[in-house]
């Protein structure tokens, strides 16, 4: 009867055939590890940075305060109002 992991003496592949697997397993994890090092890590971390960025813009910080009722209504258009003549229409579309 032929076996698929014969021994070297009857001329099958012996237990060397279970070799193959598990280099193509570490293959598999190094191209992964390859990718998510060079191709893939970008992209959380864009996602990351834009939403610290954001949360941390001086209008989203106002907008914050106004809404915890640290700031009334007229204190959060002076301020706003103050960081449009400043940065010119960027506070504005920040704020939109």
């Amino acid at each position: 009867m032929n076996t698929l992991a014969q021994s070297w003496s009857d001329g099958g592949p012996g237990p060397w055939m279970l070799f193959f697997p598990l280099v193509w397993a570490l293959v598999v994890v190094g191209v992964v590890t390859l990718l998510r090092r060079t191709v893939w890590r970008g992209r959380g971390v864009a996602r990351q940075v834009g939403a610290a960025y954001t949360e941390k813009s001086p209008v989203a910080v106002l907008g914050r305060r106004f809404a915890a009722g640290e700031i009334d209504e007229e204190e959060y258009w002076q301020r706003v109002s103050v960081l449009e003549e400043h940065f010119g229409g960027a506070a504005k579309e920040r704020s939109s």
